[in-house]
């Protein structure tokens, strides 16, 4: 990334940046719910000049587990094609306890202004602020070539993604030929703005039924299986091996976790079945998988041991999907390179991180697109004491709008 003048940092409209936000974050859209989100975008930007034919979305909606109301939001810009091409992307999904928000903006001694909601709900800045912040650069980019028309301007596509919060879902089912051409990529997300995210973890989601078989618990329960005994001795032996919550075997890590446990209805019952929801992680693909094959491999040995008196045992009715897969762009990669430039020229220190948890980039990656993401100023997501720190969003937005106009 060169240092010279063709890459201008740009400031912003901040009162314009901050009613954007304040605009977008009161609009309800939970996963699978975007539909209201990507009408006011769309709005905002035919408005601004944008030619309705360079918006679109793809069918993502209709692909995903969640089927949705709209799809992801793809707008294209022309530039001169000798340029590198820049994607920018958000999600506009928030998780359900930001629904109903009402953002509210309120001094803070330690932080400055914030941004909070008014009430028991969550803000969802998550990833409202992105989304904000990208349609900021886009209008910051109008008013720019409107201002110097004579300036050759860079190609971009920005992606409003949808049901990221669900399993990053509309990031996998985005419809890549709608994308085209992509030199650069930046994805802005939750948490600082100065931390780059050039990777991230891969993830493996399991669903295990467990069966047994019913008798009276009371009268008689040596006629029974019980399928809580089957989850019980399997989670116990998976404990004991190390093999949940921090997984470090040989040198090798990862993360376990059974977070949903379900089944019973009575106490004078011997649980004919229980549903187990688990999670594997790692940045290992192939030790994630060896790690989803033991926790199988558990529930199907305790399945075998535990009997009734007619020797009969529980059975496993298991499945698994990969919620998405592990990677890390190298430190000299444009997006990376760039990244650090633009939070170098903001006067923040860049610091470069492969995150434990999943991404959109992670998908994008998948498509053939090589994204690092960025921070918003959000804090406290998915709960109600979520704020936003005003100075990092506008931070962000100079940021954004800076690489929509660079040549380089």
């Amino acid at each position: 990334m060169s240092s010279n003048d063709e890459n201008p940092l740009l400031d912003v409209d901040a009162d314009a940046a901050l009613e954007r936000f304040m605009r977008l974050t009161a609009i309800a859209g939970r996963s699978g719910e975007e539909a209201g989100v990507a009408a006011a975008i769309t709005k905002t930007l035919v408005e601004a000049g944008i030619d309705p034919a360079m918006i679109v979305q793809d069918d993502a909606h209709e692909r995903t587990r969640l089927r949705g109301d709209c799809g992801n939001l793809i707008v294209s810009l022309p530039g001169d094609e000798s340029l590198p091409r820049t994607m920018l992307s958000a999600h506009m999904d928030t998780v359900p306890i930001c629904v109903g928000a009402k953002p509210i903006q309120k001094d803070d001694p330690e932080l400055g202004l914030i941004i909070a909601a008014e009430g028991e709900t969550g803000l969802g800045g998550d990833d409202r602020a992105g989304c904000a912040i990208i349609l900021t650069a886009i209008l910051e980019r109008l008013r720019f070539a409107a201002e110097h028309p004579e300036t050759r301007l860079p190609p971009a596509v920005i992606t409003f993604l949808i049901q990221e919060e669900v399993g990053l879902a509309g990031a996998c089912h985005l419809d890549a030929e709608k994308i085209g051409r992509v030199d650069q990529a930046f994805n802005f997300d939750g948490g600082s703005m100065n931390m780059i995210r050039h990777g991230a973890i891969g993830g493996e989601r399991m669903q295990a039924v467990v069966h047994g078989f019913a008798s009276h618990a009371g009268a008689a329960p040596e006629k029974g299986v019980s399928a809580t005994v089957i989850a019980a001795k399997a989670i116990a032996a998976l404990h004991g091996a190390g093999l949940l919550g921090e997984v470090d075997i040989d040198g090798k890590r990862g993360t376990a976790n059974v977070g949903v446990i379900e089944g019973g209805e009575a106490t004078n019952v011997v649980t004919p079945e229980v549903l187990l929801r688990i999670e594997a992680r790692s940045h290992d693909a192939e030790f994630r998988g060896w790690i989803v094959n033991q926790i199988h491999d558990a529930l199907q040995r305790a399945a075998t041991e535990v009997t009734d008196v007619k020797g009969r045992c529980g059975r496993i009715e298991w499945s698994s999907h990969v919620d998405y897969e592990a990677f890390a762009l190298d430190l000299d990669h444009p997006s990376v390179q760039a990244a650090r430039y633009w939070v170098g020229k903001l006067g923040r220190d860049p610091i470069c991180e492969v995150a434990n948890g999943g991404l959109d980039a992670n998908w994008l990656f998948r498509h053939g697109i090589a994204a690092v993401t960025l921070g918003c100023g959000q804090a406290m997501i998915h709960t109600d004491e979520e704020y936003l720190v005003v100075a990092d969003y506008l931070d962000a937005c100079r940021l954004a709008s800076s690489i929509l106009v660079a040549k380089s």
